[in-house]
Order: C-alpha cells, then sequence, then structure tokens
C-alpha cells in the first residue's frame, strides 16, 4: 500500500472511531432497535406529536448510523482498488482511488463533528434573525449580504429557507429579516452564528471611496415541536397588526394582515408578515415567541453549568465574533477559534463549514473542560 493510501486510510479508521464513540455506538443501535418497533406499533399515531417526535429521532439515528456503515464500506472499495491499481501499476486508477479515499476523509471529518450535535434542540429547525447595526445604508447592506449568505450555505445543505418577516432599508439592503430554516440539525449548525458580524470595505455608496466598517446581528434559536410545553399568560402579551411591507399591488400590503408580538415580561419581540391571512401570522408569531423563550431557558441553563455566556451582545465594537475584510486586503477571520479564510468571496455565498465546524469543536471543548473540572 502506498504511503499516501495508508495516510488516508488511517486518518479515515481515526474519523471513524472518534465518530462511533461520540454517537456511544452501542446504545445508539440498541435506541434505534427500540423505535423501529414502535414505529410498527398501529398506535403510535394515537398521538400525533410524540409519532412525529419519535420518527424524527429515528430518522436521526438512521442518518447518523449509515453515514458511519457507508464512510466504512467505500473505505474498503477504495482501498481495495488502490491495492489492485498498486499491483498493476495502474498510476490513472490510484490517483482516482485516493482521490475517493480524500473525499471519504472529508465526509468521515465532517460527520465527526457533526456527531457533536447532542443538544436537546440541535436536531431542530431553527429561526434566523438579521438585524442592521448603527450607519445606516451601509449596514443595511450589509445585513442583506448576511442574509443571502445564510440562505445560500442553507441551499447547499440541502435545507428550505423561508422568509418570515423582513423590515427594508431605505435605500438598499436590510433594516432586519426573520427567516425560518427547515432541515436535519440546523439548529445545531447554526447556533454556531449566533453574534455580531463586522465587515470592512470600499463603501459602494461614498463617492469619495473610502473606506467603511459596518456591523450586523445575527440571533438563532430553535423551532420548537409540540412536545416542549411553553406556557405563556395572554395578559403578559402586546399584540400589534400592521400592513406588511414590500412592493405594492398585492392583498398582504391592502390588509392588517402582518402581527407583531411583544412578550412584556421578556421584551421579547416577534413578527410575521408571511402569509396574507392575519390568523396564520399570529400562529406562526407565537410559535416564534415560545422559541424564543425556550432557547432562552437554554441558555440560562448553559450559563448557569459555566459552558458559555450570552451572546446576544450590542451591535457594535468590542462584540463581534467574525470580521469579514474585502480592503485593503482579503480576509474572514473568526474571533473565537482564530480560523482564517482568504477567500471571503466564497465565504459570503456560503462556504461556512469551517467556521461552524471549528466553533462548534470549541464549544463542546469549552463544556468537556468544564465538566471535567467541576468533576475533579
Amino acid at each position: 500500500m502506498s504511503a499516501e493510501t495508508q495516510a488516508l486510510a488511517e486518518q479515515i479508521t481515526q474519523s471513524v472511531t472518534l465518530l462511533r464513540r461520540h454517537l456511544d455506538w452501542d446504545a445508539s443501535l440498541d435506541k434505534l432497535a427500540r423505535l423501529n418497533a414502535q414505529a410498527e406499533d398501529p398506535q403510535l399515531w394515537n398521538n400525533a406529536g410524540e409519532a412525529q417526535v419519535l420518527l424524527r429521532e429515528r430518522t436521526r439515528l438512521i442518518t447518523q448510523t449509515d453515514a458511519v456503515r457507508a464512510i466504512e464500506r467505500d473505505t474498503e472499495d477504495a482501498v481495495a482498488i488502490a491495492e489492485l491499481a498498486e499491483a498493476e501499476g495502474d498510476q490513472a486508477v490510484l490517483a482516482e482511488a485516493e482521490s475517493a479515499l480524500r473525499r471519504i476523509a472529508d465526509e468521515a471529518k465532517r460527520r465527526e463533528i457533526e456527531s457533536l450535535l447532542s443538544g436537546e434542540a440541535d436536531a431542530n429547525d431553527a429561526y434566523m434573525e438579521i438585524n442592521a447595526g448603527a450607519g445606516g445604508t451601509e449596514a443595511q447592506d450589509w445585513a442583506e449580504m448576511l442574509m443571502r449568505m445564510y440562505t445560500r450555505w442553507a441551499e447547499q445543505h440541502g435545507y428550505k429557507v423561508a422568509m418570515l418577516d423582513q423590515s427594508e432599508g431605505e435605500q438598499a439592503g436590510i433594516k432586519s429579516a426573520t427567516l425560518q430554516i427547515t432541515g436535519l440539525n440546523a439548529y445545531g449548525w447554526l447556533k454556531t452564528e449566533a453574534g455580531v458580524h463586522r465587515l470592512v470595505r470600499i463603501s459602494p455608496f461614498d463617492a469619495n471611496a473610502r473606506r467603511q466598517t459596518s456591523f450586523a446581528s445575527v440571533w438563532v434559536y430553535p423551532v420548537i415541536d409540540d412536545t416542549i410545553e411553553i406556557e405563556i399568560d395572554p395578559s403578559d402579551l402586546k399584540v400589534d397588526t400592521f400592513r406588511a411591507s414590500g412592493a405594492g399591488g398585492q392583498h398582504v400590503n391592502k390588509t392588517e394582515s402582518a402581527i407583531r408580538i411583544t412578550h412584556i415580561p421578556s421584551g421579547i419581540i416577534v413578527a410575521c408578515q408571511t402569509d396574507r391571512s392575519q390568523h396564520r401570522n399570529r400562529a406562526t408569531a407565537m410559535a416564534m415567541l415560545k422559541a424564543r423563550l425556550y432557547e432562552a431557558e437554554l441558555q440560562k441553563r448553559e450559563e448557569a453549568s459555566a459552558a458559555t455566556e450570552s451572546q446576544k451582545r450590542d451591535i457594535g465594537w468590542g462584540h463581534q465574533i467574525r470580521s469579514y475584510v474585502l480592503a485593503p486586503y482579503q480576509l474572514v477571520k473568526d474571533l473565537r477559534t482564530n480560523l482564517e479564510r482568504g477567500n471571503p468571496d466564497a465565504v459570503l455565498n456560503g462556504d461556512l463549514d469551517d467556521f461552524m465546524a471549528a466553533s462548534l469543536a470549541a464549544r463542546v471543548g469549552a463544556t468537556r473542560s468544564e465538566a471535567s473540572a467541576q468533576a475533579g
């Protein structure tokens, strides 16, 4: 076996070993067997909410275990082809097999990081709020660039994106937007993106072509299902109706169908204008409010265990998690992990996996270190 083939095979084996450990492999297989048996019970759908939770967990385990088996199978096949090609002196086939092993190694590493998504809401869909910071048109344009970046990232991963609320900027960009991103582990991946994002560039809105710094914040919280009970006192709510923003001439803009709900005790505000029906917009806004309150509770738990501090901060200097520099040089730097990339165009087109993986690994590592310190 060539040194290249052996090194790649060993790298994949190491990732798979860690992946199995993170997944608690035997326990996962036992749980999957139990869920498969429950899924065949004709009484399952007597409670639709519990059935959906069970089937979602079953799908998650099937996806994880099938991925591990596929990596192991594909690795064996690629190694066998590489050994045969080497024995026959076929360099073209050998190069193709080693290229396949590199792809498998990348996939194994991604799955290894993904296996760290073990939080109670990590598998859920996600709501994402994007808000422009101070700075008028510059910041509003930057907020729209971020919305486009996350939309592209989601689409590249097969996630669905729905616009729930959007406030347009006066000249360009957006003041704020709320997206719902639907897909397995959407919240687990996107939660690492919460914080303030800073852009440095030559302003396209400045006739003197001066360099400008802009800020925008991203806030992420999980979509919750009906099995999670969130008690809300109706007297704690202030409900406003308004006309949806956007291009004129549509029914949605001619009636006060948009809904804004303020939860007075917490100060949380949610809004939805995606539907023509005020009732449906109200139902969606209430679901968003429950999700925000649930996410706030998750944050309290994390803070109580010193695993992480609250990420929602002022939109300005000293609070950013990532800088995107387009001038005078090209660089994207995550200030939490110090990961750098010199291709901001690719990042702004949705190439975010490296940043998410590094942040997730650091976050999980910090949690484990804290748990070990407390145990000691």
